[in-house]
């Protein structure tokens, strides 16, 4: 078991009713917020007109930021950052999924630096400063309401690149499973093997397998991420399935995921945002794609052991060829593609997405070959 500092500062606030408690929290820190949210259907579920009441009452101004795409772009964003600027905002509040609080978090460190937003996706600065920000969680699925990074595509370069700092770390996260009921199947589906990658990563790329505490958080989490699941889509208004979920999928990247691990990597990911910075396919689909591919390279590379342990313990298959079917017939069962071609992702790409694969592998020096990505892909074919 490695050394490690732990510290997370983002307070959570949850259950049911908790955006009326938005407000107060907020005014803390600013009278003027950007509102960053999606397309929409925070209006529909009430979410929208919660938040607004809620910072109404505390004598909050709010400036909107609509439109964050499901892959947040560059361009949106930066927006966003002119619109914080020129209307004075001294707080950024994210009402939505891990996209908009992405696109947020990228706005917030943005109005606080006077270079470019891309600076801190390309490492040529980092993120020292950012507005305070508060989000309220509507889709289960990233983990980004309670750690320090985010996503963003450059829509001009093909580049789905990250960021991280600790001026990220979202100051209040409000957790309403409510705000869940209304999801369609497909980004529960999609949700849940992004939250379940989260913890797949650094359960399989450590190169230190005998932390045993954070094997069981792994796999206790796993399986409540799987049952969470299969109950919404049994039953869309089962409560206490959809709070477990909307929990568990919190924690699988709050850090305490990967206590312990060391030479840990996101290689999935890496892969993944390949696939919807090419292709602008929903994340949680993508990984869906890659990860039984890179499990059978993670066979044949690293052995048995480990798909074997993390098969007993989530799926209660003894080999690591059936964690790898288990994994897949679960994706499947859910509804999220196995297959490149389930996506219409031709073959003959794979070459050009090895490539835009290798940007990202170099920065965040990870040490897999094009040949591996490849031999990755052509497995997902």
């Amino acid at each position: 078991m490695q050394n490690f500092t732990f510290h997370n500062p983002t307070r959570i606030i949850f259950g049911k009713g908790t955006i009326a408690k938005l407000g107060a929290e907020a005014s803390r820190a600013g009278k003027k917020a950007l509102l960053v949210y999606g397309g929409g259907s925070i209006k529909k579920n009430g979410v929208y007109d919660a938040v607004s009441a809620s910072l109404a009452a505390a004598g909050i101004t709010v400036i909107e930021h609509a439109g964050v795409k499901p892959n947040p772009v560059l361009s949106h964003a930066r927006e966003g950052v002119k619109k914080a600027g020129e209307n004075g905002c001294d707080i950024v509040i994210a009402a939505g999924g891990g996209s908009a609080i992405d696109e947020a978090k990228a706005i917030a460190a943005g109005a606080a630096y006077s270079g470019d937003l891309w600076d801190f996706f390309s490492g040529k600065a980092g993120i020292k400063d950012a507005l305070p920000l508060f989000t309220v969680l509507t889709i289960p699925a990233t983990g980004s309401e309670m750690n320090s990074g985010c996503v963003i595509t450059n829509e001009a370069t093909k580049e789905k690149f990250s960021a991280m700092g600790s001026a990220l770390f979202p100051r209040v996260s409000i957790l309403d499973p409510e705000t869940t009921m209304t999801l369609p199947a497909t980004q529960v589906a999609y949700g849940a093997v992004d939250a379940l990658s989260h913890l797949i990563e650094g359960y399989f790329s450590t190169t230190d397998r005998d932390v045993i505490v954070t094997d069981e958080i792994t796999h206790a989490l796993a399986r409540s991420i799987i049952a969470s699941t299969e109950r919404i889509l049994k039953d869309p208004r089962d409560y206490n399935a959809r709070a477990s979920m909307m929990w568990s999928a919190t924690m699988a990247l709050n850090g305490l995921q990967s206590l312990g691990y060391g030479g840990t990597s996101f290689i999935n990911h890496a892969i993944e945002h390949s696939l919807s910075a090419l292709y602008d396919i929903a994340h949680g689909a993508g990984l869906a794609i890659v990860i039984p591919a890179w499990f059978k390279h993670h066979l044949r590379k690293d052995g048995p052991a480990r798909l074997e342990k993390f098969g007993a313990a989530v799926f209660g298959v003894r080999t690591a060829e059936e964690t790898i079917a288990a994994f897949e017939a679960w994706s499947g069962k859910i509804g999220a593609p196995t297959r490149l071609s389930d996506a219409d992702i031709p073959a003959r790409d794979i070459p050009k997405i090895a490539e835009n694969v290798m940007g990202l592998i170099s920065k965040w020096g990870i040490d897999y070959t094009r040949t591996e990505i490849e031999s990755i892909l052509n497995k997902a074919a």
